[in-house]
């Protein structure tokens, strides 16, 4: 995942996951297993390209379209912005396309399944944090993703509710605005997630404690999401949320 160190610092600086009350999470990659997700929805198109093509080759590939997409049409719900991804697909591995492949390829998000682990870890963390979500996703999708979390988030704030996408600052910054009024204050956030390009930078810019789900962590590269470009600073790494659950369980006892 070219992440050098695997250690907490938590562990270097003595900070604990009590420490803090609210936990902030990514939605997409962190909790609900994206990867398979576009992997699945994007089998009519692999089934017509030329060239045999890896797992990550696929994602990679995704991931440069849909960054890019973002920068350019931020305002774009992620529903609509994935049919432009699977176009741009599509051209560049040369393989036939049709306009309700495209639709239909944005819509597959409500199928996208959790993580075998997300229900229990989320049930079991709200007894103890706010849970808040900061997704690239539109409203309507996470609709269908919510259920399969099974828990209530205290706040969902969605690139479509914003205007752009992470890792744009103003999807922190109006995180935060919200939460503040709320009487949130950004020392006792601990923002969760697995992207180091999406998440982990920008929540470093801000200030926040951070929390890696490095989901990836058997794999290298960084599969569905940018290259971060140099290693954030880490404050907790687990490999799953289940960990995560364990980590805390341990520091009641």
């Amino acid at each position: 995942m070219g992440a050098p160190d695997e250690s907490n610092n938590s562990e270097k600086t003595g900070m604990k996951l009590a420490d803090f009350d609210t936990l902030t999470f990514d939605c997409y990659g962190t909790l609900i297993d994206w990867e398979t997700g576009i992997f699945e929805g994007l089998r009519p198109l692999l089934e017509r390209v030329g060239s045999p093509l890896t797992r990550d080759q696929v994602l990679e590939a995704h991931a440069r379209h849909e960054s890019s997409q973002q920068k350019y049409t931020p305002q774009r719900r992620y529903q609509e912005l994935l049919p432009v991804v699977y176009k741009r697909l599509a051209e560049e591995w040369q393989a036939p396309y049709t306009l309700a492949e495209c639709i239909a390829y944005g819509q597959s998000i409500r199928n996208w399944p959790a993580f075998d682990d997300s229900a229990a870890a989320l049930r079991y963390l709200k007894q103890h944090f706010k849970l808040v979500i900061l997704s690239n996703i539109d409203n309507e999708s996470f609709s269908f993703s919510n259920p399969k979390l099974q828990v209530e988030f205290d706040a969902i704030f969605t690139a479509e509710d914003i205007g752009s996408y992470k890792p744009s600052p103003r999807n922190f910054e109006y995180m935060l605005e919200k939460l503040g009024e709320r009487g949130i204050h950004k020392d006792t956030i601990l923002h969760t997630a697995e992207s180091l390009f999406h998440d982990h930078q920008p929540a470093n810019q801000f200030g926040l404690a951070s929390c890696w789900i490095c989901r990836r962590h058997a794999k290298e590269g960084f599969g569905a999401t940018m290259d971060p470009g140099s290693q954030p600073t880490i404050d907790f790494r687990f490999n799953s949320m289940a960990d995560l659950v364990k980590m805390h369980q341990a520091q009641k006892r």
